[in-house]
């Protein structure tokens, strides 16, 4: 189940052209181990039986499958703590203030992976802010998976993802259990609008974003790559917008027009002009 050199070749160019995601040259390793269960599920014998069949045909459905499998999917409820504590102590009381008069709230969770990022944003909200009761609250979850946005609008996960940093007195007042697994209640679902977006693609007509949570996933993109996102991203924020992007990622060299913004631990980006 191993793959040639030349097979991983095509397999990075392959999640390149598709998701311009950058597969480095040591990722072969993780090639394969995200590989295998799709090959054994589409009925291939090896990793290179299924590559062979890939080079037959147009791009469809199995060529889709792969570029999935190949993009990162490491996420948890209020993962890394502090830009949720940014939010609770700083960034949305002020929204509250400046957007008095609107009472219109635009967040958008641009790769939400298997949805907790936007599900505990959702719970936030619901917790701290009972003050956006009669406000439209727009909270848009964002994913290039089909399976992964699959299984972020069901809300459905195993016990050892609802024990990554959700804390038990909301696993227990938002979700219900079936069986091994907790679900998030149908009215906390409700309130988060699902949408495919490949980000280094086509972006649909999104509305005016007061908060864009770009997290951990400009570091698999190569630099233009990166500046067409940002370049896109700082054109959908609201003057006073704020962009959140991971620990390890910076705007520094890829877009000057933005400014850092340190709420406590957390770095935020915003427009210069604002």
């Amino acid at each position: 189940m191993s793959l040639t050199a030349a097979e991983f070749d095509y397999i990075q160019r392959l999640v390149l052209e598709q998701s311009a995601m950058v597969l480095d040259d040591d990722k072969q390793y993780l090639a394969e181990s995200r590989l295998m269960p799709l090959a054994r599920r589409e009925g291939f014998d090896s990793l290179s039986s299924m590559v062979a069949s890939l080079l037959t045909k147009k791009p469809d459905g199995l060529h889709r499958h792969v570029v999935e499998a190949m993009t990162t999917n490491e996420t948890s409820f209020f993962r890394d703590f502090h830009p949720f504590e940014a939010l609770r102590k700083s960034i949305l009381p002020q929204l509250m203030i400046t957007r008095a008069t609107s009472k219109e709230l635009n967040i958008w969770s641009a790769a939400c992976s298997s949805g907790q990022e936007p599900y505990s944003v959702a719970m936030l909200l619901e917790e701290d802010f009972p003050g956006l009761a009669g406000w439209n609250v727009k909270l848009i979850a964002s994913e290039f998976s089909a399976e992964m946005l699959a299984r972020a609008r069901e809300g459905r996960y195993s016990q050892l993802e609802v024990n990554r940093g959700l804390p038990a007195r909301l696993l227990v007042k938002y979700f219900r259990q079936h069986g091994v697994d907790w679900q998030i209640s149908e009215e906390l679902r409700s309130r988060l609008e699902f949408v495919s977006i490949n980000l280094a693609g086509y972006w649909p007509s999104l509305p005016p974003m007061d908060i864009i949570l770009l997290r951990n996933v400009l570091i698999y993109f190569g630099v233009e790559t990166k500046k067409k996102i940002l370049r896109k991203a700082r054109q959908l924020l609201k003057q006073d917008g704020l962009l959140f992007l991971g620990g390890a990622e910076t705007t520094f060299n890829l877009d000057d027009s933005f400014e850092r913004v340190r709420f406590d631990r957390t770095i935020c980006y915003r427009a210069r002009n604002a």
